[in-house]
């Protein structure tokens, strides 16, 4: 199968390229694949793909209050052009969404079908581009994960694990939860999607949940660390972006389909110890 993947560079498209490296692979991400030309639903299409993985777009949550028009612009107006591109080459389309395109305001894990209401700049451009995608490519499917981290790039638990060897004591928000899902785990699920036909909208996170706080004391934890981690709240941790309070994602479709992520907790503690055994080698 030839496979399109968008963000190649990108934290999961770098999980992605091993995952499915049996495949026919074209790889695109900046400078030369932009989000904000036109011309991307034209490379999209000449490539001919099987199947599009659009993983590539604009992440930074609190950037997007300083930009909401370049975050727009990246992941409503690009993912309708390649969703228009899959659509010209007769592709599967795969759009990579978010949990932030819920409101928090709910107290029970959010369903596929539950109605969204972002409440940042982020989540309304990411929720824009999920509509897109979904109009512009008949044979589309969104996939919202959640508090994804992995072993490229920037993210929580690496961020934590530097912070916990280098500072005496953390401090870190305690009344946001959530379903940290590992870059492998849900390249793995994607794989798993390829054969079966599911449209639509999937869910696609590491199976339980947590606070933030939570999760950085599992991770020092799993460092054999003894940091002192401190809870904070949201209004103390002073982000420009608002965040749902409660983002827990329910993966009802995707276990209908017989596909399972593993609990966030067994997925953390190998990460940690493969991450420190790399960093010490």
């Amino acid at each position: 199968m030839r496979i399109l993947i968008t963000g190649a560079n990108g934290q999961l498209g770098c999980d992605l390229l091993r995952t499915l490296a049996s495949h026919e692979l074209v790889l695109m991400d900046l400078p030369a694949f932009d989000l904000t030309k036109p011309s991307c639903e034209k490379q999209v299409a000449s490539v001919q793909p099987d199947l599009v993985i659009h993983a590539a777009a604009y992440t930074d949550v609190d950037g997007a209050e300083h930009q909401p028009a370049l975050a727009m612009a990246v992941n409503a107006q690009g993912t309708e052009w390649v969703a228009r591109g899959a659509a010209r080459a007769k592709a599967r389309l795969i759009y990579i969404s978010t949990d932030y395109v819920f409101d928090g305001a709910k107290r029970t894990p959010y369903l596929e079908n539950d109605p969204p209401n972002p409440l940042s700049a982020y989540g309304k451009s990411k929720l824009e581009g999920e509509s897109r995608g979904l109009a512009h490519c008949p044979n589309a499917l969104v996939v919202r994960t959640s508090w994804l981290y992995g072993t490229h790039g920037k993210n929580f638990v690496k961020t934590m694990m530097r912070l916990a060897m280098e500072q005496p004591e953390l401090r870190v928000v305690a009344d946001q939860r959530g379903c940290p899902t590992n870059a492998a785990d849900l390249a793995q699920a994607l794989a798993q999607m390829l054969r079966v036909n599911i449209r639509g909208i999937v869910h696609a996170t590491g199976t339980g949940d947590c606070t933030w706080y939570e999760l950085a004391f599992a991770i020092v934890s799993a460092m054999g660390r003894q940091t002192p981690i401190h809870p904070i709240t949201t209004a103390e941790a002073g982000r420009r972006a608002a965040r749902p309070s409660y983002s827990v994602l329910a993966n009802c479709v995707l276990r209908q389909s017989g596909i399972a992520l593993p609990h966030w907790r067994d997925s953390l503690i190998k990460f940690v110890k493969n991450t420190a055994a790399s960093t010490a080698a």
